[in-house]
This record gives structure tokens, C-alpha cells and sequence, in this order.
């Protein structure tokens, strides 16, 4: 099994390219929040959605401005670190906060 740049099987470049994607992640939505749910704990993941890793980054929507600000200021380096050591297969560099005031009552 080379990981180099010579030529590869068709089916291993396209398995590489579906799990890299996340074309073939039955249940993907729901596992991306039981993993968001480990790490933020029940009281942040109750008033927060994470929505999709996108080049490393993961999006994660917020239902108010005071804890989104909270969120970014106080607490993303370490929920960033819980991430990247209890989930790296993620492959997850960076954490981005959007607000939506519409998540809290979509859980």
C-alpha cells in the first residue's frame, strides 16, 4: 500500500476520495453531533448545532450573541484541543461560531 504519488487502484483513490468527502457518512449529521456533544458538554450542545467540517473547519451554530462571544473568546482553544486529541480522525484545525437564533429550538 503505497501513499506516494505513483498510480493507485481506482476503487482505493475513489474509497479515498468518498471518506474524504463525506459522501458515504450514513448518519453523518447525527454522529458529527453525538462527537460535538462529547466535547461541549450538555449545556453548550444543548443551545448549539455543529453543522459540517468544511477544509479543516468545523461550523458550529450558536442560538444567542452573549454565548457565541463566550464561545469564541474563552472556550475555543480548549474545545479545539478536545477535538483534535479525542477525535483527530476529524482531521478538524479550526473552530468557526455562527449565530442562529432558531437552533435552540431544533434539538
Amino acid at each position: 500500500m503505497a501513499s506516494g504519488f505513483g498510480p493507485q487502484h481506482l476503487s482505493r483513490a475513489l474509497s479515498e476520495l468518498i471518506a474524504r468527502r463525506g459522501y458515504a457518512r450514513v448518519g453523518g449529521d447525527a454522529q458529527l453531533q453525538r462527537v460535538w456533544g462529547e466535547i461541549a458538554g450538555p449545556v453548550i450542545a444543548g443551545q448549539t448545532r455543529a453543522v459540517a467540517i468544511r477544509r479543516g473547519v468545523l461550523q458550529i451554530l450558536v442560538a444567542h450573541a452573549p454565548l457565541l462571544s463566550e464561545l469564541a473568546s474563552f472556550h475555543k482553544t480548549s474545545l479545539l484541543e478536545k477535538l483534535t486529541a479525542d477525535h483527530a480522525d476529524l482531521r478538524i484545525r479550526e473552530l468557526k461560531f455562527k449565530l442562529d437564533s432558531g437552533v435552540g429550538q431544533r434539538s
